[in-house]
C-alpha cells in the first residue's frame, strides 16, 4: 500500500490537496469558462440561424444541424435537462445524446427517428420561453436588441449547464499532462496498445491514455471500461498486468462521496477479468475527505496524491 494504509497522514494530505485544487481553480477556471462561453455563443447564434430565430423548430432543422438540440433545450421555460426532455416526450435517450454531439444514429429506423424528433419538437415548442423571444408572440420581425439579449441569456444557460463537466475536463487534461511529464522524464514512451492484444502483453516502459480495458460485469459479461492512464513499468516481468490509473479531481466533498462506489465497482470488474493482482490506482486532487478515502481503502483501492506525485515510484513506476 502507498497511502491507503496510513490514515494518520490523511488529514494533512486532504488539506494540501484542497489547497492545490483551489489554487488551480482560481487561476485557470475563469479562463476555461470564458473560452466555453465564446464557443457556446457561436452555437447559439448558429441555432438561431438554423431555426429562423426559433420560428421553425422542426425535425428537418435538427437533422440538418443536430447539435442545435442542446441550444433548444436551454431556450425553454424552464430550461430542460436531457432526461427531462426525453421523459416529457417519451423519446429515446440514446437518440438525444447522439444528436447533441452532432451524430445521427445510422441504424435507427427512419420512421422511428422522425417520430422521436417530432415528439421532442412538440415539447420544445410548447415550453419555449416567450418572454425571452418576444417576436414569437407578436409574429413580427426580430429586433436586433431582442436577439442579442436572447443570445446572451441562452448562452449563459448553455455554459452554466456544462460548467462542471467543462471544469472537470480541463482538470483531467492537466492531470494527465502532469503524469505524462513525470513519465517522460523517466524515459517512458507513449505508445498505443492494440485492442487485439492481451493487456499483459503491453510493452515495458510504455504508457497510454484514455484506453478501453475489457472487464467483466456482475453477470460475467464483457464490458469496456475506460481507463485514464495505463502504464507498464520498465521492470515489468513477462505477462504482468500494467498499472491502471484513474485521474480524479473534485471541487467539493459532497459529490465525491456520492460517487465513491464507482471506483469500487470498476476495480471489481477489472479483477474479475484480469485477476486479483490487478491494481487500479487513484490519482487525486481536490476535495476527497476521510469518508471517501476510508471507503476506497476498504474496497482494496489505493491512491497517489497529485501534490506528491513521486509516490508513483512506490507503485513500481
Amino acid at each position: 500500500m502507498i497511502n491507503a494504509d496510513n490514515p494518520s497522514a490523511w488529514k494533512a494530505d486532504i488539506a494540501q490537496s484542497v489547497q492545490m485544487y483551489n489554487d488551480w481553480f482560481l487561476g485557470a477556471a475563469p479562463k476555461t469558462y470564458r473560452d466555453a462561453r465564446i464557443a457556446s455563443t457561436a452555437r447559439v447564434e448558429a441555432a438561431f440561424v438554423a431555426t429562423d430565430d426559433l420560428r421553425t423548430i422542426t425535425p428537418d432543422a435538427i437533422l440538418a444541424e443536430p447539435s442545435i438540440l442542446a441550444v433548444l433545450r436551454m431556450s425553454t421555460a424552464p430550461p430542460l435537462a436531457r432526461d427531462r426532455l426525453t421523459g416529457l416526450s417519451g423519446t429515446s435517450k440514446s437518440l438525444l445524446y447522439s444528436l447533441e454531439v452532432g451524430v445521427i444514429p445510422p441504424r435507427m429506423i427512419r420512421s422511428v427517428r422522425n417520430d422521436n424528433l417530432r415528439a421532442m419538437c412538440d415539447v420544445l415548442i410548447a415550453l419555449i420561453d416567450l418572454d425571452l423571444f418576444p417576436w414569437l408572440s407578436t409574429g413580427g420581425s426580430t429586433e436586433e436588441r431582442d436577439r442579442d439579449l436572447a443570445t446572451m441569456v441562452v448562452t449563459d444557460r448553455l455554459t452554466g449547464a456544462a460548467a462542471d463537466p467543462i471544469i472537470r475536463n480541463a482538470q483531467e487534461v492537466r492531470q494527465l499532462a502532469l503524469i505524462e511529464q513525470w513519465l517522460e522524464i523517466r524515459q517512458y514512451r507513449r505508445k498505443s496498445h492494440p485492442a487485439t492484444k492481451p493487456l499483459n502483453e503491453m510493452e515495458p516502459g510504455t504508457y497510454s491514455f484514455r484506453m478501453n480495458v475489457v472487464a467483466a460485469n456482475e453477470s460475467g459479461r464483457s464490458v469496456n471500461i475506460p481507463i485514464d492512464a495505463v502504464i507498464q513499468p520498465h521492470s515489468a516481468i513477462s505477462g504482468a498486468i500494467p498499472l491502471l490509473i484513474e485521474a480524479k479531481s473534485a471541487g467539493d466533498f459532497t459529490n465525491t462521496n456520492k460517487r465513491r462506489k464507482e471506483e469500487a465497482t470498476k476495480v471489481r470488474q477489472l479483477r474479475a477479468m484480469l485477476g486479483e493482482e490487478t491494481s487500479l490506482l487513484l490519482f487525486l486532487c481536490g476535495y476527497f475527505d476521510a469518508g471517501y478515502l476510508g471507503y476506497e481503502a476498504a474496497e482494496g483501492l489505493d491512491w497517489v496524491w497529485e501534490h506528491r506525485i513521486e509516490d508513483l515510484e512506490r507503485a513500481g513506476v
